[in-house]
């Protein structure tokens, strides 16, 4: 059975290149499943949730990501994000320090406020990751 080669890469370094059966990512508008034979695509990121699938390991590897983006071409994954992390890294109370400090930033322009509903929407991306347990 064909795989996919999944990368990850944030501006510091390879997260992550290994073989998948299955890479489900969080998108700027919903989440996209992408198989092998997958036609190729260019997709903008979000921040959530990345699960990657290895059916001979019987294992889901669960990232979050924080927005960039996704190429799709020739069975390979290639992910370009400014902030990825192992979801079990991840730590709920640290993860709502950054929603309050997130609400509490000043928003007294429009692009302010833009900036501080952007990091509110993260911040909650990712309690939500670290809230979830399989």
């Amino acid at each position: 059975m064909a795989k996919l080669q999944c990368i990850v890469v944030t501006p510091e370094r390879t997260i992550l290149d290994q073989p998948a059966d299955f890479v489900a990512l969080p998108l700027f508008d919903g989440e996209i499943g992408v198989a092998p034979g997958r036609s190729p695509m260019i997709g903008r990121l979000g921040a959530g949730e990345m699960r990657i699938l290895q059916k001979d390991r019987n294992e889901t590897a669960r990232y979050y990501i924080e927005g960039g983006f996704v190429e799709v071409l020739d069975d390979v994954v290639s992910v370009l994000t400014n902030r990825a992390l192992r979801a079990e890294d991840l730590v709920e109370e640290v993860a709502q320090d950054h929603l309050a400090a997130a609400r509490e930033r000043p928003a007294h322009s429009p692009e302010l406020m833009e900036i501080r509903d952007r990091l509110v929407s993260q911040a909650r991306a990712e309690l939500r990751v670290a809230r979830r347990r399989e």
